[in-house]
């Protein structure tokens, strides 16, 4: 059965001084679970940054309640808070002459006491927590010296080590290449299973989200906020009108965005299997649309075995590749 951590009832969330109040969004209702990845979408200046923070207590709530673990944020005091809520922030750290491990160890600064004396059982969970994310052969590494996607799995293992039920994360996908976003997604989504902690991000990387993310939260300016699993989104037609815009389209079947191309030529394509796929993909993606539908005097024959061309006059060419192919094709359309 799951676990409601985070409970929010009609928040608003923006900011506020002594002239002026500005409202960044109203009327938030949901939940955020234990064991569930949760990944917040929107565009640029939504108030992603914000609902973030104000869900941290870095900023203040306009109106509306949050409970964690059933009592109200504001009850916490900042020791408490530091005990419950693990944050990751998007910013690299400018850390320096600081190895891996301790760095990790600053985790433990909500338990270490003034002096920040590090006892053997704070030690047993550094280590345990440099296990978790995979980074236990950089414990002896300078901070300085790691790459990005290094650099984000060990401020992850920081956060774990801080031993914190609910982790929030800003963009930790921010900076990385593909291969280390893919990574640091799906590392998350597996602590959330194996460690039953409430982790919820935030994320530009709609594609890694709707393919690992257990919730997603939709956020705009018109609908407010907007919650439910990639699948049910996508069903119900949220997600299509959400991202709506020229150029882009939701593809129900695979459940992911593509860039829509507007044909101005056909051609017959025949066969089966990736050969055909990534011949119609070439094309499409040049304005040309293909298919065994398309009845027309020059086709393309796919298969395993090669790509051949057949031109209006002349004999059959095999090709060697989807270059030539298009060569061939832009010269006879």
């Amino acid at each position: 059965m799951k676990e409601n951590t985070i409970e929010i009832r009609d928040l608003s969330i923006g900011y506020k001084s002594r002239k002026q109040k500005k409202i960044v969004a109203t009327r938030i209702f949901s939940t955020i679970c234990a064991g569930e990845l949760t990944c917040l979408l929107g565009a640029n200046g939504v108030g992603k940054s914000t609902l973030l923070r104000t869900l941290s207590a870095f900023l203040p709530r306009l109106s509306g309640s949050i409970h964690i673990f059933g009592k109200d944020i504001d009850t916490y005091s900042d020791k408490e808070l530091s005990r419950v809520i693990g944050v990751v922030l998007t910013e690299k750290s400018d850390v320096r002459q600081m190895t891996v491990t301790e760095l990790v160890g600053m985790g433990r600064s909500p338990y270490t006491g003034f002096w920040g004396r590090l006892t053997d059982v704070d030690g047993a969970v550094i280590q345990a927590s440099m296990r978790l994310v995979g980074v236990e052969e950089l414990a002896l590494r300078m901070v300085e010296t790691l790459s990005d996607g290094e650099r984000q799995k060990v401020m992850i293992a920081k956060a774990l080590a801080q031993e914190t039920p609910v982790v929030y994360l800003d963009e930790p996908t921010a900076f990385l290449d593909f291969p280390s976003k893919v990574e640091i997604m799906q590392l998350l989504h597996r602590l959330s299973r194996e460690t039953r902690k409430t982790i919820f991000l935030s994320t530009h990387d709609l594609e890694l989200a709707l393919q690992i993310a257990d919730k997603v939260w939709l956020m705009d300016k018109k609908s407010g906020i907007t919650v439910g699993t990639p699948e049910d989104l996508s069903l119900n037609g949220i997600l299509g009108s959400f991202f709506e815009r020229k150029g882009i389209a939701f593809n129900l079947e695979t459940g992911l965005f593509r860039i829509e191309h507007t044909p101005s030529s056909r051609i017959g394509l025949k066969g089966e299997g990736p050969v055909y796929a990534m011949i119609q993909k070439a094309l499409l993606r040049n304005g040309i649309s293909a298919d065994r539908e398309i009845d027309s005097k020059i086709y393309i024959e796919a298969s395993e075995k090669g790509i051949v061309f057949y031109p209006e006059n002349g004999f059959p060419v095999t090709l060697d590749s989807i270059e030539e192919l298009l060569h061939r094709v832009f010269r006879v359309l």
